[in-house]
């Protein structure tokens, strides 16, 4: 397929961003990007031969969004936004930085939005998070899975869920007031490659792994009881539904992205064990913060309105992601 059709990606140069720029390119589209590379990296958005997969000199911008103004000039012309830039890590770094996150991803998001209202481009994306729903409704693994219409009256267990429930509600009015084609995505707990895997920024699953091929110079540890779940959902998997809504997901308000089934780390990190094949000794410490219970989707709304489901299995994934960090591990 080949377009003319021009996609802005505001964090473009993370796991899903990257991703998500390929997968564009691959169907026609012109993408650039703006991206301040806190996690992200400019190699990400190589080929497997190490060629840029889009012409980086042109459309490639590092920029902090949190400055006002600095994305304006950057939207002329631009058919699509899809927004994925925010400030997000580990439990470690969240939790530790509570009101620097809430502060800059209110920011971001309102510097993205006021730049997209003056735009006015064919389409805009919103990249929520489940972390926004309430925090009583996330109750375990057992937990019944949430539907769009939970996620209010609102109470995040985080500032983080609560900034992005902040932009994913300007967004819907700016869409109101504009007129201007809106989609949210709220998505569950995406892991894959290209990705953190370091102690500070590594979010759950990447960490584990990590300390799976470091084992046993570094402990296998787990924050909190393991008992925590998850819906889990592969990168690939997000990617498809983007490029869905790119096309279908206006005016349908939230839509959730992620399966129906809630795993918990304990599980996850008895997964990651099997996969190395070595006799590793799980230890939970009960000290730390675990984050929400457990909560998982009911994707019902997505299948409707999009025809997606998700297709990469859990297992699949953990072992394309455990070869990839081993590979940067060992070389």
């Amino acid at each position: 397929m080949q377009t003319s059709e021009h996609v802005r990606v505001p964090g473009g140069a993370g796991m899903i961003g990257s991703n998500l720029v390929k997968r564009l390119v691959d169907s026609g589209y012109r993408v650039s990007v703006v991206d301040n590379l806190w996690r992200g990296k400019r190699e990400y958005l190589l080929d497997d031969r190490g060629s840029p997969v889009m012409d980086m000199d042109r459309d490639f911008h590092e920029t902090d969004l949190s400055v006002p103004g600095v994305i304006d000039p950057l939207l002329d012309g631009v058919d699509y936004v899809v927004h994925l830039a925010d400030i997000v890590a580990g439990i470690k770094y969240v939790f530790n930085n509570q009101g620097s996150v809430f502060r800059q991803n209110l920011l971001i998001n309102s510097n993205v939005i006021a730049a997209v209202r003056e735009a006015r481009p064919k389409g805009y994306i919103y990249i929520g998070t489940a972390c926004s729903f309430p925090a009583h409704m996330q109750t375990g693994v057992d937990a019944p899975p949430l539907r769009e219409e939970d996620q209010y009256p609102a109470a995040p267990e985080s500032a983080y869920g609560w900034s992005k429930l902040m932009g994913e509600y300007e967004s819907l009015l700016m869409g109101e007031e504009t007129g201007i084609p809106v989609s949210i995505l709220s998505l569950h707990n995406v892991y894959g490659a290209p990705t953190d895997f370091d102690d500070g920024r590594g979010q759950v699953i990447p960490s584990l792994v990590r300390k799976a091929i470091r084992y046993p110079d570094e402990p296998f540890v787990v924050w909190g009881s393991g008992a925590q779940g998850r819906a889990f959902v592969h990168v690939d998997d997000v990617v498809d539904a983007v490029m869905l809504a790119l096309v279908k997901g206006y005016g349908h308000g939230v839509i959730q992205i992620g399966p129906d089934i809630c795993i918990s780390i304990r599980e996850i990190a008895e997964t990651v064990v099997d996969i190395s094949g070595k006799d590793i000794d799980i230890q939970y410490d009960t000290s730390k913060p675990e984050g929400d219970r457990g909560r998982c989707a009911d994707y019902s709304k997505a299948v409707e309105v999009l025809g997606w489901e998700p297709k990469v299995t859990l297992r699949e994934g953990l072992e394309t992601l455990y070869h990839w960090i081993e590979q940067r591990i060992e070389h």
